[in-house]
């Protein structure tokens, strides 16, 4: 079979616009595989808890504002793809500053995942396409 025939792209009306070509999600059989989720907001230019400089560079960033929007975003994307927070079965977070933000994000995907267990893996990486200090890559099943 042909990818476009085991696989079926899915794209949210309430997250953020993608930030380049490539779907929400991506349904495999009962598997749901999200792109990269941040924290912007749909139809939104300004990130939750961050201020710019007049050249778009990061002054200050609210972690834990961020993490709130990354989480609802995710949500967003589940749900609309059928499946449910829930579901997820394997997260990978990728932080932009792990020495300060590692503590906040932790004790919040503590709070949001206290019944939902996930596999996690969480990696600190220099820098995201937009200015965000935090994204999800996330795996879900669909009627799990």
């Amino acid at each position: 079979m042909a990818a476009d025939e085991t696989s079926t792209p899915l794209n949210s009306s309430r997250a953020p616009e993608p930030v380049g070509l490539y779907p929400h999600a991506r349904r495999v059989g009962n598997l749901l595989f999200l792109s990269g989720v941040g924290p912007r907001q749909r139809g939104q230019k300004q990130i939750p808890g961050v201020e710019l400089d007049q050249h778009g560079r990061i002054l200050r960033y609210d972690i834990e504002s961020q993490c709130h929007a990354v989480f609802q975003n995710v949500r967003y994307i589940l749900e609309e793809a059928g499946s449910r927070w829930e579901d997820l079965v394997d997260v990978t977070v990728f932080l932009t500053n792990m020495k300060d933000d590692f503590p906040v994000y932790n004790r919040l995907y503590a709070e949001y995942f206290k019944t939902n267990q996930p596999c996690r893996t969480t990696v600190e990486i220099n820098c995201l396409p937009t200015p965000i200090a935090i994204e999800l890559k996330c795996i879900a099943v669909i009627g799990g």
